[in-house]
């Protein structure tokens, strides 16, 4: 299965809160995705939230279709341990 960590500033910030954030494969379910977090980081999971995004064409500034994929959001809530893909390191300065 597909697990891409979303890794902007409003989830990086969301994940110092143990609010971790993945694209996931939009045939996953919640118990799905719950199952494969713990599987591949070995971490609790309390609960998940999920969004999606609807595919379908949509037209560039030369007028050409394109097509737009469609995709799955699932923003996953920790009982225990951390993701260490969301820590960030040490700043600059």
């Amino acid at each position: 299965m597909k697990l891409t960590p979303v890794l902007t500033e409003k989830s990086l910030r969301q994940a110092k809160e143990g609010h971790y954030t993945f694209w996931v494969s939009p045939s996953l379910t919640k118990d799905g995705v719950k199952a494969l977090i713990e599987r591949v980081f070995e971490v609790k999971v309390g609960g998940v939230r999920t969004m999606n995004f609807k595919g379908g064409v949509k037209r560039n500034l030369r007028g050409r279709t394109q097509v737009v994929k469609g995709a799955k959001k699932a923003i996953v809530f920790l009982k225990e341990g951390k993701i260490e893909i969301f820590e960030e390191k040490g700043k600059k300065k």
